[in-house]
């Protein structure tokens, strides 16, 4: 992009940011991409064509984010193979992109598998992590020749009856467990790293007959810090050799997923935020939450408690930074990017949301405003909170109001953004926004940069309302529905 095209992106993001902000604002990044579409003629039609909430998505920054992370390690001199995390968003329209550019599939259902295979994607490019393997999946995996994430002996004695002469099927053992700086990292996932041997020892008999080969170790770890796993693998490389020495041929070394990134660029707005939230639950400061919600923190006896149950929206480091530090770390005489290539071990990762950033945004139609007894106005969209959130309680950057052209505006108004559900808890934004021109019925209000887990994780049919319709922009600046909703 050139200087004069940034500076006109940067001076059209302004603009689209002046009719909605926070009373405390976090100005989400985006993509330029985004800003056109934004300010261009066809989002009301868009909406009126495919309903109210509309998923809008595009591929190339999904590309852009793998290519860089498989530079950085690949720029360290190891192999290194990204496996998009589908769970993190249906649409096919990314695997199809991520197949287009050498990436593995994970998968998580028997019907992501199967609708991974039936896009033309080899067996052997997917590697199932799914945290229930039903007697199906297995089979479609075997059938298939998936590699399969072993979490515990029951799905490894499950998988024994479905095995055939003609060819092995793959797995990796889910590890657990790690030691880092002087705690256990505990998991529900994976068999603990000190029983690992005597768990084989145990089974060593399903490995006799070479249909079941052993050919990974995995990990999943909760957060995303970089040090827990620099831990993780530094525990895991000796264990390599040990397993190699007892006649296991482990292939790779998979990290799971977890990669940071931030929703925001300015840190200064994260800190602000926090700062006024913590002070607001003193009652030092005007609530910037609805009824002063704590985001997972709660006050006693004038001291704030708890730790704060969102995204970390800002951080660092994060994506090739972060995985650069991680692969840069030390080990033995080394680095671990050096251990990793002197025992030709390919690293793997399955990253969801960091390789979606930048990829998506959800709109949704203002229906009615209503002014509360205590001041506050509620704004109420044709969507309701599951189609923009995930287990944690708020998404947290300023929403985009794009006016209808023809509607009336009213006087400006703080508020906040009710759905479709018929609780009191259906908010689907908990911040107190500010709407500098009002909102007016018709008004598109935009969720920035919603494609990693925000659109589909928690998605809900209830009160009977259909799923949200899913539209990826194609080469002309037009849109084309998703061969999930076809």
């Amino acid at each position: 992009m050139t200087k004069t095209a940034t500076i006109t992106h940067s001076n059209q993001t302004m603009d689209l940011r002046t009719n909605c902000r926070g009373v405390v604002p976090l100005d989400a990044r985006l993509e330029p991409w985004m800003t056109e579409t934004l300010i261009g003629p066809n989002l009301h039609e868009w909406v009126e064509e495919y309903g109210s909430p509309l998923n809008i998505i595009n591929t190339a920054p999904l590309v852009r984010n793998i290519d860089e992370l498989t530079a950085t390690a690949q720029s360290r001199g190891i192999d290194f193979r990204v496996y998009f995390a589908r769970k993190a968003n249906k649409c096919l329209s990314f695997v199809d992109a991520a197949a287009s550019c050498g990436t593995g599939i994970d998968v998580a259902s028997l019907p992501e598998l199967q609708q991974v295979v039936g896009s033309g994607i080899t067996g052997s490019d997917v590697i199932c992590t799914a945290a229930i393997k039903t007697n199906d999946l297995l089979a479609e995996c075997v059938h298939n020749r998936v590699t399969i994430a072993i979490d515990n002996a029951d799905e490894f004695q499950q998988l024994q009856p479905m095995t055939n002469g003609e060819r092995p099927t793959s797995i990796a053992l889910r590890v657990s467990g790690f030691d880092h700086e002087g705690n256990t990292l505990h998991s529900r996932f994976g068999i603990d790293i000190h029983q690992l041997l005597d768990f084989l020892a145990i089974h060593s008999q399903n490995f006799s007959d070479g249909l079941v080969t052993l050919d990974g170790l995995h990990f999943h770890l909760d957060g995303y810090s970089a040090d827990q796993r620099i831990s993780a693998i530094r525990q895991c490389l000796p264990l390599i050799d040990q397993l190699r020495s007892h006649g296991h041929d482990i292939r790779f070394l998979d990290i799971g997923g977890g990669i940071p990134m931030s929703y925001l660029d300015d840190e200064t707005q994260w800190t602000a935020f926090q700062n006024a939230h913590r002070e607001a639950l003193l009652g030092r400061h005007t609530p910037i939450t609805y009824r002063n919600h704590g985001l997972g923190f709660t006050v006693v006896n004038g001291e704030v408690h708890g730790r704060r149950n969102t995204y970390p929206y800002y951080q660092r480091p994060v994506q090739t930074d972060w995985l650069g530090r991680i692969l840069d770390a030390s080990y033995e005489e080394s680095t671990i990017a050096k251990a990793l290539a002197d025992r030709a071990l390919q690293l793997r990762s399955e990253p969801g949301r960091s390789v979606l950033d930048g990829c998506g945004m959800t709109v949704a139609r203002v229906v009615f405003r209503k002014r509360h007894t205590s001041g506050d106005w509620f704004i109420g969209l044709a969507m309701n909170r599951t189609q923009c959130r995930t287990s944690s309680d708020d998404f947290l950057v300023d929403p985009l109001l794009i006016p209808h052209p023809t509607a009336d505006r009213s006087n400006a108004m703080n508020g906040y953004l009710v759905g479709a559900y018929c609780t009191e808890s259906e908010l689907l934004s908990l911040r107190n926004l500010q709407f500098s021109e009002g909102v007016a019925i018709g008004d598109l209000v935009v969720f920035p940069n919603t494609a990693g887990y925000f659109m589909h994780f928690l998605e809900s049919r209830s009160h009977q309302f259909p799923l949200a319709k899913n539209v990826s922009l194609d080469g002309t600046g037009d849109v084309t529905l998703d061969r999930i909703d076809r």
